[in-house]
């Protein structure tokens, strides 16, 4: 007997722009096809136009009426994010979503960003910290959802603050635990900023559980010819159904957390199962690594430096 896949009901956005980064392929078109069907106009900023023309036709093809638009964002380079903010403040159009999806994971060397920075720390936290910044006032005005999503893996290892950037003795593992880790932190810090400064965006994270996701898969923009073996572990049980997850399930802590009204800031969203792999939306305890009010505020500090982001009321909210 085939088991039922867990889902939610959306919202009616009718009228809501949101923007998903990631969102030419896996989770992230899975994600911008769930908001456009809800009614929102979905901006996808992504860094491979070819791979976004495929995505917004792959929607509409289930989606005839979809409200969709591509823009270009490489999050690895910051001139690239600052060029996206422009672009968008042009437009001068309020933002009520942001799903901060994008990422990469685990390349078997050290390789490195634009800007010098180890690349899943370069491009999973700081890319995506510099864009909030550049989009500040549009989340503002929109008093947006933002929620950012991280991973199992800032539940393992740590931040390795004496060389963030791994250049002494680079582990593939370790530093995409600290990249989420840090996008951990920030997002819980942008909540508690936006609370004390009156910004009016509620900020929450969400993990995936473990799915096969394009993550796992041959990216040979960082390297990997092939599938890793625990991606193509995870996809053969994932499409069983059995104990992993799957693009259209592993969806839905992020679009719980993005479009409830029963999402709150400053909370984790995952998969409610066994172990939160896979199931339903639920709250989950926050995590341990991402609990620390000193790390949030120094990995704040340290990333606004990196990136040359500057937000409002910097000096009052340091207090």
């Amino acid at each position: 007997m085939a088991r039922t896949r867990p889902d939610i009901d959306v919202p009616d956005l009718t009228g809501k722009i949101a923007v998903v980064t990631g969102a030419s392929d896996g989770v992230g078109t899975a994600l911008a096809a769930r908001l456009a069907a809800a009614g929102a106009e979905v901006i996808m900023p992504v860094r491979n136009s070819r791979k976004g023309e495929a995505a917004v036709a792959k929607i509409r093809q289930v989606i005839p009426g979809a409200v969709l638009s591509l823009r270009e964002l490489d999050l690895s380079a910051l001139a690239s994010v600052a060029a996206l903010g422009n672009r968008l403040r042009a437009e001068n159009r309020p933002i009520h979503i942001l799903i901060n999806n994008a990422g990469v994971m685990m390349p078997p060397d050290r390789q490195t960003t634009a800007d010098g920075h180890e690349l899943q720390f370069g491009t999973n936290h700081l890319g995506h910290f510099a864009l909030v910044g550049h989009l500040l006032p549009l989340l503002r005005a929109g008093r947006a959802r933002v929620t950012s999503q991280i991973s199992v893996a800032a539940d393992q290892n740590a931040i390795n603050w004496d060389d963030l950037a791994w250049e002494r003795s680079y582990a593939g593992m370790r530093a995409y635990s600290q990249s989420k880790i840090a996008f951990g932190l920030f997002g819980v810090e942008l909540e508690r900023r936006s609370r004390a400064g009156g910004w009016g965006i509620t900020s929450n994270l969400a993990h995936p559980g473990i799915a096969a996701t394009s993550l796992l898969q041959a990216r040979p923009e960082v390297g990997r010819a092939r599938p890793t073996v625990g991606g193509r572990v995870i996809r053969a049980f994932g499409s069983r159904g059995l104990l992993f997850g799957t693009a259209e399930t592993a969806l839905l802590p992020a679009l719980y957390a993005a479009t409830s009204p029963d999402a709150r800031g400053g909370r984790l969203y995952s998969p409610g199962g066994f172990r939160h792999l896979t199931g339903a939306p639920a709250e989950e305890a926050l995590y341990s690594r991402l609990r620390s009010p000193e790390d949030a505020a120094r990995i704040w500090r340290i990333s606004a430096e990196l990136t040359g982001t500057a937000f409002p009321d910097e000096i009052f909210l340091a207090g």
